[in-house]
């Protein structure tokens, strides 16, 4: 039986057990498939604070993991793969065990929809990226494409004309899904160039671990043509990693935990902090810091409960 589960190891994760490690609670943080979140495939970190010449994702979330550590929580290398919050206490699943627990804090991220092209893994922080807020600094007086044609697309490309040379948006149909004031706002600035009915069938250069262009594909046309480009960002969306949730915590249509109340969700007991329960912000400092606050709601809840 465990005072506290953490389910997930991004920096939401790592911060809760951080906190309930120190207010001695012997935290269980159950690691998740990729360990350390998003952050772990993700090369330069200028916008944390503390790190005034930066540091690399996997490193900083080393460090975090080793300072959670360093004050007592547990870890688990497992996936949860079902979870019963009907009642006290709470039951997870992992492949190998079930575990109890008196209150969970969920810190299991959102993964960024991918194209699915293996160049596309391959160069992610080497030129393609998910976040333009993180990495559109590296793109100054640079050829930028942006994938997508939905709200978040169009808010990514409009944040990179702060730094970019060109941006080129390349959408798969003939119009754009994104609101229209985000579209007027677009198809007003004199930086943004648009390739309609176009999908992108492979990124270059893998072997110089760069990008230095794409081919694209005319869906109407089908013409095939190689595209010049200095980074690509993929905007088509987030997937919250709530599945195994469904059915037991309000979530929102799209799949984000609903949270009230500081990190409280629908289940007294059960809390959520990161990016699943925020798809608005969606960086590593408001992950830590709704980590923070997950775990000192989770203590008070504890709290009132024993008594």
């Amino acid at each position: 039986m465990r005072d506290v589960v953490i389910i997930g190891s991004g920096p939401a994760g790592y911060t809760a057990a951080l906190y309930t490690a120190r207010a001695n609670l012997n935290p269980l943080l159950i690691e998740g498939l990729q360990i350390g979140g998003q952050l772990s495939i993700t090369t330069d970190v200028e916008n944390f604070p503390g790190f005034p010449e930066g540091v690399m994702g996997p490193d900083l979330m080393e460090a975090m993991k080793k300072q959670a550590a360093r004050f007592g929580t547990n870890f688990l290398a497992a996936l949860v793969t079902k979870v019963d919050f009907s009642q006290r206490p709470f039951r997870l699943c992992t492949d190998e065990e079930e575990i109890q627990a008196k209150s969970v804090i969920i810190c299991s991220g959102a993964s960024a929809r991918l194209i699915g092209l293996e160049a596309e893994k391959k160069l992610i922080g080497y030129g393609v990226s998910t976040c333009a807020t993180c990495d559109g600094y590296f793109f100054r007086g640079k050829d930028i494409m942006v994938i997508g044609g939905g709200d978040s697309a169009l808010e990514e490309a409009t944040f990179l004309t702060k730094f970019a040379n060109k941006v080129t948006v390349a959408h798969r149909r003939d119009k754009l899904r994104a609101s229209k004031i985000m579209q007027d706002k677009a198809f007003k600035n004199p930086k943004i160039d648009f390739l309609w009915d176009t999908v992108v069938d492979d990124i270059y250069d893998v072997e110089a671990k760069n990008v230095r262009g794409v081919k694209l594909r005319n869906l109407k046309s089908n013409e095939v043509t190689d595209f010049k480009t200095d980074g690509v960002f993929v905007a088509i969306g987030h997937e919250p990693n709530t599945h195994i949730f469904q059915g037991q915590l309000e979530m929102d249509a799209n799949g984000y935990i609903i949270t009230h109340d500081g990190t409280k969700t629908n289940v007294p007991g059960v809390f959520a902090a990161g990016d699943v329960q925020d798809h608005v912000y969606r960086q590593a400092i408001s992950a830590a810091g709704t980590g923070c606050m997950a775990a000192i709601d989770a203590e008070r809840f504890l709290e009132h409960s024993e008594h």
